[in-house]
């Protein structure tokens, strides 16, 4: 998180010469943060993980605008919002974060999840099609094209 603890003025011109310097030399960054505002002023694509697994990954506002994944919309609705036309319904996720050394088994989020199927304690869910370049880990998108779920360490 190459800004997380800098004052704001200072993020925003580390972030804009990371542009500048993307635009000039055409690079690619692997841009990692917990900051969602920085997420989406910084990047085309985003990859939303959980507990070392991709749980949704799109075009940043595909997955900002039209979220799929129930821990994203949780995430995404977290974010304070000044215009109360922006607002999302709040979408506390319950429980605790489960430990990174036992990991449970299905799908992550599952203890977590407020919509959770009895089959996600079980099993990982495979990527699902759910926009254009728009996937998302959940069985409640079952009914579209699956993709291999995109590797990702353990971590």
């Amino acid at each position: 998180e190459p800004t997380s603890a800098l004052d704001v003025s200072v993020q925003a011109r580390i972030l804009n010469l990371l542009r500048d310097i993307q635009a000039d030399l055409g690079l690619t960054y692997l841009f990692v943060s917990h900051n969602l505002g920085v997420i989406r002023h910084v990047c085309d694509t985003v990859a939303v993980m959980y507990l070392g697994q991709i749980v949704e990954m799109g075009p940043i506002e595909e997955v900002f605008l039209r979220s799929r994944h129930p821990y994203t919309q949780a995430l995404l609705a977290s974010v304070p919002q000044i215009d109360p036309a922006r607002r999302r319904p709040e979408l506390p996720i319950m429980g605790e974060v489960p430990s990174g050394y036992a990991l449970p088994s299905g799908c992550r989020f599952h203890s977590r999840c407020p919509v959770a199927l009895p089959r996600c304690k079980n099993e990982a869910p495979a990527s699902y099609s759910v926009g254009p370049g728009h996937v998302a880990a959940c069985f409640l998108h079952e009914s579209a094209p699956a993709y291999a779920t995109p590797a990702t360490p353990d971590t």
